[in-house]
């Protein structure tokens, strides 16, 4: 029983450092490249936590090896284009100015219905409004309307807009204060006391959630059963 725990963790925290260190990706953005590592790792890991008989370092070393080989292969990747291409692959348009292009689709083995689907999913219904759909290396779909079709921007209607839009920073997290983003802020505790009393809570134990923006607009959320 403490094998199999120590051995479990072990493997966990190799996976999830050198994972971690590839970058963040979700599953559906990643390259094929990457989706392959992901299932060897996998496969990998589970070899050594269930047969005790197999020494753990020879889970780790293929799994080790696999990443340090993923990690060169991006290295060399953001290095050359060329290379970048030769792993990933091209992006392949779908809809040029307008025309479905029918060898691109039987090439990728993309249906017309999965186009449908994906075109659906990016809220365009009517095929005739796109001018072009292209195929990212991560299999998803990026779709460019028709200049006339698209949603009309303030700046091409010519009306001043003012930048309202500010990054909220969380300085409560689920009761907890963040006291490295509160002094990020320039705020100090006895602000926060104040902002959490003038809100009816007495302690930022209960608060959910509590941000303020670049325009000091303050949200804060109590938990359930709470005040405020």
């Amino acid at each position: 029983m403490a094998t199999a725990l120590t051995r479990t963790i072990l493997l966990y925290f190799i996976l999830m450092i050198g994972l971690r260190a590839l970058g963040k990706r979700q599953i559906g953005e990643l390259e094929p490249i990457e989706l392959v590592l992901t299932l060897l790792i996998s496969d990998l890991a589970a070899v050594p936590m269930q047969d005790f008989g197999i020494p753990l370092l020879n889970g780790v070393i293929p799994i080790v090896t696999l990443l340090s080989l993923s990690m060169l292969l991006s290295f060399f990747s953001m290095r050359s284009v060329r290379f970048h291409r030769l792993v990933c692959g091209n992006p392949t348009t779908l809809i040029d100015d307008g025309v479905i292009q029918q060898d691109a689709l039987r090439r990728n083995r993309f249906t017309l219905d999965e186009l449908l689907d994906e075109l659906r999913a990016e809220g365009v219904t009517d095929l005739e409004t796109v001018k072009y759909a292209v195929l990212e290396t991560n299999g998803r779909l990026s779709v460019l309307l028709y200049p006339d079709e698209a949603p009309a921007t303030p700046k091409q209607l010519g009306r001043p807009v003012e930048d309202d839009v500010f990054l909220p920073a969380v300085l409560v997290n689920d009761g907890r204060v963040l006291k490295s983003t509160l002094r990020g802020r320039g705020l100090d505790e006895p602000w926060l006391e104040r902002t959490l009393r003038e809100r009816g809570f007495r302690s930022a134990r209960e608060v959910l959630l509590l941000t303020v923006d670049g325009a000091g607009k303050v949200l804060c959320v109590g938990k359930e059963g709470g005040e405020g």
